[in-house]
């Protein structure tokens, strides 16, 4: 068999599946506030910056806006943010952070430091984070640049 096809040499299967791993250990501590990973995020992005157009959060997360776009109003409806639109331009929407989506974050405050140490092991330990997140980093950029160029 040619190497080349096998999963033990793949780094994006090893990719895909730390990434599927670390989403399953979020979910027991997002679940209990009946949230999902994706909703987790764009809450973390709201949590930085309160009232941004629907494209910014987009982007911040690296997703199309129609990826996004479903995701913001089922949180809508749990009223965890608003969606209204722009001043400047009715087709932009605005969302901003309800006092519920607000309160979130206090009620979240464990999950980052408990998933941290979920994943922490012989070769993941908090001196060599920075230098994975180098590493991931790179990667990202690297294969977004080639997405933009094609």
């Amino acid at each position: 068999m040619d190497g080349r096809f096998k999963l033990d040499n793949q780094l994006c299967f090893r990719l895909y599946t730390a990434s599927r791993l670390i989403t399953q250990a979020y979910h027991p501590l997002l679940a209990q506030h009946g949230l999902t990973y994706p909703q987790y995020l764009v809450l973390m992005a709201l949590w930085e910056k309160d009232a941004q157009p629907v494209n910014d959060i987009a982007k911040r997360l690296m997703l199309e806006t129609n990826t996004v776009t479903p995701l913001l109003k089922r949180m809508e409806a749990e009223g965890i943010l608003t969606r209204i639109k722009g001043e400047k331009d009715a087709r932009q929407m605005i969302v901003r952070l309800t006092r519920k989506g607000q309160g979130l974050q206090d009620k979240l405050l464990n999950v980052p430091e408990a998933v941290g140490r979920a994943v922490l092991c012989e070769s993941v330990t908090p001196e060599t984070v920075p230098g994975l997140f180098t590493m991931l980093d790179d990667i990202i950029r690297q294969l977004k640049g080639k997405q933009e160029n094609a």
